[in-house]
């Protein structure tokens, strides 16, 4: 009775979780659809905010005395509303578009993820500037004297498309030169078999004083739908917005409406910052200083305009006739994990949100990649993780069966006492407890092994529901995408029987009202999980499955002592 009692409880969760992301949702449109009131930012003339590179402090933290502070003036105002010309770049992984305004990334397609497997040769676009919705990535150089190559000058190239085209790397030189002569060059570096793409600044000093700068990058979108899992009450979403990693306060997440109450504003010597949706992220991982402003920012005037990016404080110092190079490295593409690890940026796989489960998820997903390994098939990984999960914790079920069992047993007793003592619950009661008493059972010894095991399949869930891996992964026959619910719901209903099994087998409660709840909910999770990723619901198929064998031979084992 306590076990069916603990399925009812997370049945009721479920749909309360479901009820309050669906108001989450709609409180979100609600913002964005420009009802909540913003605070401008000032405006330029030329049409760019002021507060596009945040002020750097009086004196910048860390700096010697005779060093210069980051400037305190932002980046000046340039007609960053008419682009310059396009060049576009192909590698073995990406399409990419870079505007010779600023050299901005303005757009990224992955080829290896397209929208959906009906359509492979279809791209995901990560990265993109359209009419009123954008995400692109601007970088640059400050200064304090002269004129330094933000992301508002025009840079020129000497060709439009670039290809990889089987070689192991390639570079796409921007070239720029200021009003007193200093020659500047924005490198991009791609690499084959990478989502990362490092950028350099070149300057070739030929004036008659020392050059000094300070590197800057930043990541601008506008709000994008979180999207998520569909479920019969709306989507269960994942995390869209940005990120900030630092060795002192770790991983952050930041949402829409953070970044418009509260700028972010953090020194530090190390880190990452970022934007990320469910299976992508785009990040900025400063190198080449030990000094770091990160900071957030929202643009008005029409679509909100969402900013994150980072400043060295420490200055670069070039002499007269000599040249320097100042460095920042993008990711841009999935979170799959072995990849991130690679990036060298401590932190970054946290992008892949387990939440507060990580500690038990990550191990889980470990395990799962290794399966993965022998069967290169991610719909019998799961399979095979579902068993071994099973095993470890086959000595608390069989704990949990045999007290069902019993309680079984015990089930023409409690009608008979219910029919004796209906109307007294306290009479009741005691000769309920006493008759435990005298057949050493307890009560409680099939939930609490059922309680342990919660949290790891919560986690379970998350790994599958998280990890872009997952994402059109191919299983059997129709089942094509894992992230994707059954289309035709084969999965979802031999669950839902499989829970009705479940049901037949355990002690059917006394009181009638519960035993109608408890009759019902295998039709109720049926429902939910109608819109569920395939993934997902196979892992409760085969939980299920595993579970009843192992009840039915509980059951048979100990029904007679």
């Amino acid at each position: 009775m306590q076990f069916q009692r603990i399925l009812l409880f997370i049945a009721l969760g479920l749909t309360l979780m479901m009820i309050w992301t669906s108001w989450l949702d709609f409180q979100a449109n609600y913002n964005a659809d420009g009802s909540a009131e913003q605070a401008e930012s000032p405006v330029t003339p030329g049409g760019v905010s002021l507060e596009e590179v945040p002020e750097a402090p009086e004196v910048a933290a860390g700096t010697a005395p005779d060093e210069p502070a980051a400037p305190e003036t932002d980046v000046p105002a340039g007609p960053e509303d008419s682009p310059g010309r396009l060049i576009r770049i192909s590698t073995d992984l990406i399409n990419a578009e870079i505007d010779l305004r600023g050299g901005d990334l303005t757009r990224v397609e992955l080829k290896k993820h397209p929208v959906s497997v009906d359509t492979p040769d279809d791209p995901f676009v990560l990265m993109f500037k359209d009419n009123s919705n954008l995400f692109v990535a601007q970088s640059g150089l400050i200064g304090s004297e002269g004129e330094y190559p933000n992301h508002n000058v025009l840079y020129s190239v000497d060709q439009d498309t670039y290809d990889l085209a089987g070689r192991e790397s390639m570079e796409v030189a921007l070239d720029w030169t200021s009003p007193d002569g200093i020659q500047y060059q924005k490198v991009f570096l791609f690499r084959k078999d990478s989502y990362r793409i490092e950028t350099r600044f070149r300057v070739v000093n030929s004036g008659d004083r020392p050059w000094t700068g300070f590197v800057y990058g930043h990541l601008k979108q506008t709000e994008i739908d979180s999207g998520g899992t569909m479920g019969i009450l709306g989507a269960l979403p994942s995390f869209t917005g940005a990120a900030v990693y630092t060795e002192a306060d770790k991983y952050n997440k930041i949402d829409y409406d953070e970044m418009r109450s509260e700028p972010l504003d953090i020194t530090t010597d190390s880190g990452w910052v970022a934007m990320m949706q469910h299976y992508f992220v785009v990040a900025w991982l400063p190198m080449g200083s030990d000094n770091y402003q990160f900071y957030t920012g929202v643009s008005n005037g029409g679509k909100p305009q969402y900013r994150i990016g980072y400043k060295t404080l420490r200055p670069v110092t070039i002499q007269p006739g000599e040249s320097g190079q100042l460095d920042a490295v993008l990711y841009a593409g999935p979170k799959e994990q072995i990849r991130l690890d690679q990036q060298g940026a401590p932190g970054l796989k946290l992008t892949v949100d387990y939440g507060w489960l990580t500690p038990v998820a990550s191990p889980l997903f470990w395990l799962l990649q290794k399966i993965h390994g022998f069967t290169n098939n991610w719909g019998w990984a799961i399979i095979f993780l579902t068993v071994l999960v099973k095993l470890v914790f086959y000595p608390l079920s069989a704990t949990s069966y045999k007290s069902m069992a019993k309680m079984k047993k015990l089930q023409p007793r409690m009608a008979t006492l219910k029919e004796r003592y209906g109307d007294d619950k306290q009479r009741f009661q005691q000769e309920m407890m006493k008759m435990y008493k005298e057949e050493k059972v307890n009560p409680a010894g099939g939930c609490l092994p059922i309680l342990v095991q919660i949290p790891v399949f919560i986690a379970l869930y998350w790994v599958l529901l998280e990890s872009v891996e997952l994402r059109q992964a191919d299983f059997m026959g129709w089942l094509n995408d894992l992230s994707l619910p059954d289309p035709y719901f084969v999965l979802p209903i031999i669950m839902g029987a499989s829970m009705l099994i479940q049901h037949f087998l355990n002690p059917a409660p006394v009181d009638p009202i519960q035993k109608k709840i408890m009759l019902a909910l295998p039709f109720v999770f049926t429902i939910f999980f109608l819109w569920f990723p395939a993934g997902l619901v196979l892992y409760w198929v085969v939980n299920n499955i595993l579970s009843i064998a192992q009840q039915y031979y509980n059951t048979r084992k100990y029904a007679g002592n």
